[in-house]
């Protein structure tokens, strides 16, 4: 496909479109349980808007709320769910129907993809059984309906709380419908609501509550599942609009939220939306063919999702939160709906390379939440939930520290909090804080054989966060003793490297190896991949394990080794084929995984052992293979950002494998032409004309016109503005980043 497009079209220039354009919000939604195209939904939503919308094809509960080969629309809900696996919270849907159908099954009508339009800011469609267009633009807290009706006198729009104990309240003398949903998947204190308002612009004819799915006498209801009936006589072509807010604090902040849209109209607040995205994208202004550059916005705009704002503004005007963590309102940001396991490794790097000032606000937000709970979060939706495993929240605040994204003022106070954090257990979330910090402390690793599970990706994760602490401490000059002790543990991984395979390996408490050891069994001692996948997890010290495994040549066999063995598994340990094995094992690149994160920083590697060329033959393999702008786009998990992120830091030629240095390792670009603008007014500017399908090896490069060796570029050459220009060719230049110096930076160096 994508060859065909190299030889058929120019590149198409971004530059005076509006990039929102390019997006397409069904990349990944063609997903389900066992194969995962991207495990994504249509979020209709502002970047990092507190409340997404979306079209629901799923049932109600179910994480595959929206998916492409479903032709039936129960509903347009409000969502803040990062991932099916996650699932979701703070919901409630709207439905626009001809005749009283109140369940979301009676409700739900037939929809063709034809009839449907998908933008970041606006959605679309046409429900064939009713005879309705429904039409919906968010702002970051609130959302403007339009429903276009037939000639009826069974005009309705169904308002539904959801089940799990909800209230709803019809106002008619205000035209206004109340309610509040506690549907959550988990993760919330005791107290928590998400009260929504609803505002009509023509007053109805009828109003009706009902309880599961029947209509009830009076205009208020509180029970397991309630909702209204709001009913219209109306023309042919008729629009019934409505604006709806919510909020997790209160009915008077969702009033307050609501005058997001005061003195707009509908057609105001979508070109509003259009251009706030096309600023938010417009950071990157590429140049590539049409398929390329509709790829990279999607990914793009999967990328300034999450995490998500969960804050609101008080009558002063100032930032408050519901806190997922003690239940209480407070002053302050807070942000939530990421999983740190995922998003270290490149999501947060392009925070803070292409928006520092919305991360600078995250920072201020993490500290918020250490505060409230005793620990920096993990995986938080919207407080702690128990998944994965790691404390990489020392990688997300160490990142924003080492270049100076994070306020001087909070910067210690995040340290103290990374201290903390490793060196504690969530006593409820074990994946919260460290779990098994007293035998790593002790022992150098996590044993295998003491109840503690994936204990060997634990150990890996727990070795680099310790790097990340030591950096910090060394940049707030903290003692030597305190630096160096976590310095120390910083080397914690060779304790499972196990020279009879070269490969890193579960150790029991007593020091011996676990035992039988297959490198191909998945989950046991690692985490959603096998020990091929998580040998690589050294991102502080590449040269350290290129050291254990005896020489660069062997290093480089091993790294080539990844793609040269089968895709063969073995299941077991999680009793049946999860689908990020499946889906490693149909992308024909033997066992490398890019569906998941563990190994996606693999290939850049070959970077640090002379032999870049193959990085930027297996990277070119890696984007034209693995990502399509359609709805089966992805390879896997999408993962709040982290896949999209590695596919944009990707196609600009280059990469974070280690956040917290600040080095960016380079790769092969897919760009013909790229500007970062970045917020300092500065330019990354990247010129590849020789790009295609073939021209896949870097023949030279040049840096503001002076030839560049290096195999990685520096967060303060890029800072201050670059000119980077990539001579592209169809053999590798094996000459070029081959000797010491060229090599990206190691702990052990």
């Amino acid at each position: 496909m994508l060859a065909l497009a190299y030889g058929g079209y120019s590149p198409v220039k971004a530059e005076g479109k509006n990039y929102s354009d390019y997006v397409n919000p069904l990349m990944g939604k063609l997903s389900e349980h066992q194969l995962s195209t991207g495990n994504t939904y249509p979020a209709i939503a502002r970047p990092w808007g507190m409340n997404f919308w979306m079209p629901q094809t799923g049932k109600m509960g179910d994480g595959w709320a929206y998916v492409y080969d479903n032709y039936r629309l129960r509903g347009f809900k409000q969502t803040h769910q990062p991932s099916p696996w996650i699932n979701d919270y703070g919901m409630f849907a709207i439905m626009p129907v001809k005749g009283m159908k109140i369940n979301e099954e009676e409700r739900a009508s037939w929809f063709s993809h034809k009839a449907e339009v998908a933008k970041p800011y606006y959605y679309s469609v046409y429900l064939a059984e009713h005879d309705i267009i429904a039409e919906i633009t968010p702002t970051d807290r609130a959302a403007y309906f339009r429903f276009t009706f037939p000639e009826t006198d069974e005009g309705y729009i169904v308002i539904d709380s959801y089940d799990r104990g909800s209230y709803i309240k019809v106002i008619p003398e205000e035209n206004k419908i109340i309610g509040y949903t506690t549907r959550n998947s988990g993760g919330v204190p005791e107290n928590f609501k998400n009260y929504f308002v609803i505002v009509l612009e023509k007053t109805p004819d009828s109003w009706s509550v009902w309880k599961d799915g029947k209509v009830c006498d009076g205009k208020e209801l509180q029970d397991e599942h309630v909702g209204a009936l709001i009913g219209f006589k109306t023309k042919r072509g008729e629009k019934i609009q409505a604006r709806v807010a919510s909020s997790f604090i209160g009915f008077e902040q969702a009033e307050r939220n609501l005058k997001e849209l005061e003195g707009k109209s509908f057609d105001q607040v979508k070109e509003e939306g259009r251009k706030v995205w096309d600023k938010t994208l417009g950071v990157f202004d590429v140049e590539m063919d049409l398929d390329e550059m509709r790829t990279f916005y999607s990914c793009l705009y999967r990328s300034v999702l999450f995490p998500r704002r969960f804050y609101e503004f008080d009558a002063s005007g100032k930032p408050v939160h519901y806190s997922p963590y003690n239940g209480k309102v407070l002053p302050g940001y807070m942000f939530t709906d990421t999983g740190f396991w995922d998003t270290f490794r490149c999501l947060f790097p392009l925070l803070n390379l292409a928006y520092p000032s919305m991360n600078a606000q995250i920072q201020e937000g993490l500290l918020n939440t250490y505060k409230e709970s005793g620990f920096l979060p993990e995986w938080a939706s919207p407080g702690p939930r128990g998944c994965m495993v790691g404390t990489n929240s020392a990688s997300v605040v160490a990142d924003a520290i080492m270049k100076d994204i994070t306020p001087k003022e909070i910067q210690e106070a995040l340290y103290e909090a990374m201290l903390k954090t490793a060196n504690d257990c969530h006593p409820q979330v074990k994946s919260t804080g460290r779990f098994g910090y007293e035998y790593y402390n002790e022992l150098g690793y996590v044993p295998y054989n003491v109840g503690i599970n994936e204990s060997a990706a634990r150990t890996l994760e727990y070795a680099y966060d310790d790097w990340c602490i030591a950096q910090v401490g060394k940049k707030l000059g903290r003692s030597a003793s305190e630096t160096d002790l976590y310095l120390k543990r910083a080397h914690n991984y060779k304790n499972l490297f196990d020279p009879s395979h070269n490969l890193m390996r579960g150790k029991n408490k007593d020091g011996q190896f676990q035992s039988p050891f297959n490198p191909l069994k998945w989950g046991d001692a690692f985490t959603e991949g096998n020990s091929w996948h998580y040998t690589w997890s050294v991102f502080h010290d590449v040269k350290g394990l290129q050291n254990l495994m005896g020489s660069r040549e062997t290093f480089v066999h091993m790294l080539d080794s990844v793609f040269a063995v089968p895709p063969i598994f073995d299941e077991s340990y999680y009793g049946s084929v999860i689908h990020e094995i499946r889906e490693m094992q149909i992308m024909n690149m033997g066992n490398y995984a890019h569906g998941n994160q563990p190994v996606q920083h693999m290939i850049y590697l070959y970077n640090y052992a002379g032999e870049p060329w193959k990085a930027q033959y297996w990277l070119r393999q890696t984007m034209e293979k693995m990502y399509r702008p359609t709805p089966d786009g992805y390879c896997g998990d999408e993962d709040n950002g982290q896949t999209s992120a590695w596919y944009v830091f990707s196609s600009l030629g280059f990469y974070p494998v280690c956040p917290a240095s600040d080095q960016y390792v380079i790769g092969a670009p897919l760009v013909r032409k790229a500007t970062v603008n970045l917020e300092n007014g500065k330019k990354i500017v990247i010129t590849a004309p020789d790009n295609n399908s073939e021209n896949c090896y870097i023949k030279k490069l040049k840096m503001n016109k002076k030839e560049y060796d290096k195999n990685y570029f520096t967060y303060e050459d890029l800072i201050k503005g670059v000119t980077l220009q990539f001579d592209m060719s169809d053999k590798p230049n094996t000459q070029r980043g081959t000797k010491a110096a060229a090599f990206p930076y190691s702990m052990s160096e």
